[in-house]
């Protein structure tokens, strides 16, 4: 099932919107700063000629981690879309009906506990 355009891009705007919201949050901030000095602290002694090629990789695997989780946050949004237009089609039984139907079916001997007949 493909969703439409329009609800992609609604879902999208939404998505940016939130990102923004996140990206100027205070808690985010303190965690950037403590990311900063742990990078520094690590790479200290390092030969940083060769930090460009680290960072190109990591940049890569970065990326590669940000489309996987687009797909996978998409793939749920049409599983809930898929789920929410399978039950209005087809809805279930309230709590009640489905009670009421399970007690017509069960047997109505009566047995103790230990399995004896009465």
């Amino acid at each position: 099932m493909q969703l439409p355009s329009w609800f992609q891009n609604a879902i999208q705007r939404r998505l940016d919107h939130v990102t923004a919201r996140i990206e100027r949050h205070p808690e985010l901030h303190r965690c950037r700063d403590e990311e900063e000095s742990a990078f520094q602290a690590m790479f200290s002694g390092v030969d940083m000629t060769q930090l460009p090629t680290f960072m190109e990789w990591e940049d890569k695997h970065h990326f590669k981690q940000a489309i996987m989780n687009e797909w996978i946050y998409l793939q749920g949004m049409r599983d809930g879309a898929q789920l929410v237009f399978a039950l209005l089609a087809d809805p279930l039984l309230s709590g009640d009906e489905l009670l009421a139907s399970s007690k017509k079916t069960e047997p109505t001997t009566d047995k103790p506990e230990d399995g004896a007949e009465l």
